[in-house]
């Protein structure tokens, strides 16, 4: 069976030509044009020495010439290996080496780092959007002297497409594969199944697309629906909110902080967008979070469930089953989900439904494994389950709670505390606009709770010390006496990560002492 996630945007080429496929700035690109030029990257690949099933790695912001070099690289029959735009340039090398990639492309302001790993990798390097005299491979003086490719190279359904990188929260990043047929079928149920997506559909670009979340419910999602995307290369609430009312956005997809973002703006007195829908995944999204966008955007929120592992998604909250908030709704058509017992890690053994374990996932969305890490491939992926490290029950009607990570579980004098459900309750107390609860170390009960808290605009000006002691006190009223942060530290700011989640680990490195 040939399939290739090329063919998404060839399609809506020959389906939508004529419409606007991205935005960025002023400038509007047609899915014909957007197609030809991706053809026009993907020759210039193939004249560069890329072949089929070579690794090729993109370090290319939020900006049209992502979508021209993946789906060039695509349709080359290159596999695409997307780099995170914050790492060092030893990080980048680590990926280039541990990918096996054949070439590095970088772009516009990354093209920086992006030369000094991939002269660390001893890797070849083409740039765009670098500077003229910069004596490096620019597409941009190549493209006209190439053949475009006339179509998209014919690949097998589990042919390998891309290789996504984790976190690396413990130990090295470890690079996901994913097949033609884990994306495609992710794209089409994402656009069709979740979000509903039409032609007429605006949705902001502003997830980072080198990410799965940006790179499958917003690109390739969006691209199959034949709707815009319009980018949005770094996330600013105030800015959003401009680009919302200027396009027309009819769909908001984001993480937490991005929907604290666009409340944060509003209060400030940036006027709301209405929306069709918006779409929340990555980190889960207090509900009371949920019923303020509801007020003031007018938008139903769904939330989902995924990981890089899993394409990234795995459940949704869906029109057919109804929308329960705090839930991550039911798994995807073709995708199994269960709750298993976190504690043997030999084989998947399912627990009845209500009881809280780790969430384990099988299915068209499950990775093929981890690039030439055999081992962590086999402790990850057992029976067809992939073991995922979240903690989570299934209730009677079949929608999955997510409780916390397995590894964020804080246990408090012999109590298992978990700090999302912390989190919610904090995050109705008036004075907080965002909350982190982690595990910090007690003599006494090994491990306490640890509230990190960014202050809402009606406590900003009141002293740090008063308004924890204030939460300290609502907490205990309102928690078990096991679960309540005896511990409240209030920030400016969180340290995020490029998709906007809060680094918890940074958290815990801060206040360990």
């Amino acid at each position: 069976m040939n399939l290739s996630v090329a063919a998404i945007l060839a399609e809506s080429a020959r389906r939508y030509g004529g419409r606007t496929a991205a935005v960025l700035g002023a400038e509007h690109v047609s899915y014909a044009t957007l197609w030809d030029e991706a053809r026009r990257y993907g020759g210039v690949l193939r004249s560069r020495g890329v072949r089929t099933g070579d690794r090729v790695a993109l370090l290319v912001p939020n900006i049209l010439d992502f979508p021209r070099f993946y789906y060039g690289a695509l349709a080359a029959g290159a596999v695409v290996v997307p780099v995170h735009a914050l790492l060092t340039p030893d990080e980048i090398a680590y990926v280039l080496q541990d990918s096996g990639a054949c070439m590095l492309v970088a772009s516009g302001p990354l093209v920086e780092n992006g030369a000094k790993g991939a002269a660390i990798a001893e890797v070849p390097l083409l740039t765009s959007l670098a500077p003229e005299d910069s004596g490096l491979d620019r597409v941009e003086d190549l493209v006209s002297a190439v053949e475009p490719l006339t179509s998209y190279a014919p690949r097998r359904a589990d042919d390998d497409a891309v290789i996504l990188y984790t976190s690396g929260t413990t130990g090295r990043p470890k690079g996901a594969v994913l097949s033609h047929l884990n994306l495609v079928m992710n794209a089409q149920l994402s656009a069709v199944d979740v979000v509903r997506l039409s032609p007429d559909d605006v949705l902001l670009g502003c997830l980072p697309l080198f990410h799965s979340f940006g790179q499958t419910c917003a690109m390739n999602a969006g691209f199959y629906a034949g709707a815009t995307v319009v980018l949005m290369p770094r996330f600013d609430g105030s800015a959003a909110l401009e680009l919302m009312h200027e396009h027309g956005v009819t769909v908001f997809m984001g993480v937490p902080t991005m929907y604290l973002g666009l409340l944060d703006a509003v209060a400030k007195g940036g006027h709301p967008a209405p929306l069709r829908r918006a779409i929340s995944g990555g980190a889960s999204l207090p509900v009371a979070v949920i019923d303020r966008m509801e007020e003031v955007f007018g938008a139903d929120i769904y939330e989902g469930y995924g990981l890089s592992e899993t394409s990234p998604v795995a459940t949704f909250n869906q029109e057919m089953f109804g929308r329960r908030p705090g839930s991550v709704g039911h798994p995807i058509w073709g995708v199994e989900v269960a709750v298993a017992r976190a504690e043997v890690e030999d084989r998947v053994e399912v627990l009845p439904q209500g009881e809280v374990g780790e969430i384990v996932i099988r299915g068209h969305d499950v990775m093929k494994g981890y690039h030439g890490n055999p081992d962590a491939t086999a402790a990850s992926v057992i029976d067809g389950w992939f073991r995922s490290g979240d903690m989570g029950r299934i209730d009677e009607d079949g929608f999955v709670f997510i409780v916390d990570r397995k590894k964020d579980m804080v246990l408090r004098g012999g109590y298992n505390v978990y700090p999302r459900e912390v989190e919610e309750a904090l995050a109705r107390h008036p004075a907080v606009a965002q909350v982190a609860v982690i595990g910090v170390p007690s003599e006494t009960y090994g491990e306490e709770i640890c509230a990190v808290v960014r202050v809402s605009d009606e406590a900003s000006g009141r002293p740090h010390d008063e308004v924890a002691d204030e939460i300290r006190t609502w907490s205990r009223e309102h928690l078990a006496a096991y679960k309540y942060p005896r511990v409240v530290k209030v920030v400016d700011e969180f340290p995020l990560g490029p998709s906007g989640k809060v680094l918890k680990r940074e958290l815990v490195e801060r206040y360990a002492d």
